[in-house]
């Protein structure tokens, strides 16, 4: 009788699995959508169409990116969320994703709950960059004349709650600092500011401050990543002076939480192989960008963390959303 019912369970099992599989097998079989939940043109876009058209040729069968800009890009992760979990329907994010729990008090889906990890794609560190004007040279000099002058210098980011603000709060949080936050509507007003001496820093991405550092309008001083970057391997990460420090942005691919796994790890794969190439890599290394080559699981637990750290980081700034 035991066996009976061991046999009925195994073949009932089997028979759950085989249109998983069989679906698995013929993935893609049409159109693919790539949701990003911002405008044409930026960084989190651009990367979505690179991986597109890739997964495109590789597959047979057209991936289109469809932009759903708004409210900080949680109009396209609700999207994604409420999507059918067949592998049709993925999500581009960038850092960003992380941080918006910590930001907003009321949110349409659980970051962590409603969406599975697929891929992290890449990253990108930004670039500690001050006044030639400032007796700032290196990490330490900044951490020291932030202390001894508190409130008195202001670094300039392109928004409220943005990973350049984060990274001068983190930098305030590890190390005394108490440097001050003016946020601007943009990226290039901010730096205009920052390059006429209305502020004294800014924590910028390394496509805008690379020439104004070159042109010796700026001086550069530390890379916000882990480790050194490729195109600046001449700068030191504020981590060589400040360990455990660390804001990079970075980008990744999504999908709704129930899609399954056999479909995760062919997205996975796929995508891994994709930023591996040299074509990809050398136009992402021209921006400061490198590419990412994880596991599914491993990207779960890395956004696990970024969540839990910029939610100590907000809390600590007192941070509001705009």
């Amino acid at each position: 009788m035991n066996t009976a019912k061991t046999l009925t369970a195994l073949f009932a099992a089997i028979a759950l699995a085989l249109p998983v599989t069989a679906a698995a097998q013929a993935y893609p079989a049409k159109t693919v959508r790539m949701i990003v939940g911002f405008p044409p043109g930026g960084p989190t876009d651009v990367l979505a169409r690179i991986v597109a058209q890739k997964l495109g040729e590789a597959w047979g069968q057209q991936v289109v990116v469809d932009n759903r800009a708004g409210a900080s890009g949680m109009i396209g992760a609700e999207l994604t969320a409420r999507a059918a979990p067949d592998g049709y329907t993925l999500l581009m994010v960038p850092v960003t994703y992380a941080v918006a729990p910590s930001l907003f008090s009321k949110m349409a889906y659980d970051t962590e709950r409603d969406l599975a990890t697929v891929a992290q794609v890449a990253a990108s560190p930004f670039i500690l960059v001050v006044h030639p004007t400032l007796p700032v040279k290196t990490v330490k000099d900044l951490a020291t004349l932030g202390r001894s002058r508190p409130g008195q210098l202001n670094y300039a980011s392109a928004s409220t709650g943005g990973m350049p603000h984060l990274a001068g709060e983190l930098f305030n949080t590890m190390t005394g600092a108490k440097l001050v936050h003016i946020p601007y509507k943009g990226a290039a007003p901010a730096t205009t500011d920052l390059l006429a001496g209305q502020v004294q820093l800014m924590f910028n991405n390394m496509l805008s401050a690379m020439p104004q550092v070159k042109a010796g309008r700026l001086r550069a001083v530390a890379v916000t990543s882990s480790k050194r970057s490729s195109a600046a391997p001449e700068l030191p990460t504020i981590a060589e002076t400040v360990p455990g420090y660390e804001a990079s942005g970075w980008y990744g691919v999504l999908a709704p939480a129930a899609m399954p796994r056999e479909l995760i790890n062919r997205v996975n794969g796929e995508v891994n192989r994709i930023m591996k190439l040299p074509d990809v890599t050398q136009r992402l290394a021209g921006d400061g960008v490198e590419a990412v080559g994880i596991t599914p699981e491993q990207f779960g637990a890395y956004l696990r963390a970024e969540v839990a750290k910029w939610n100590k980081v907000v809390k600590a700034a007192g941070i509001k959303a705009d």
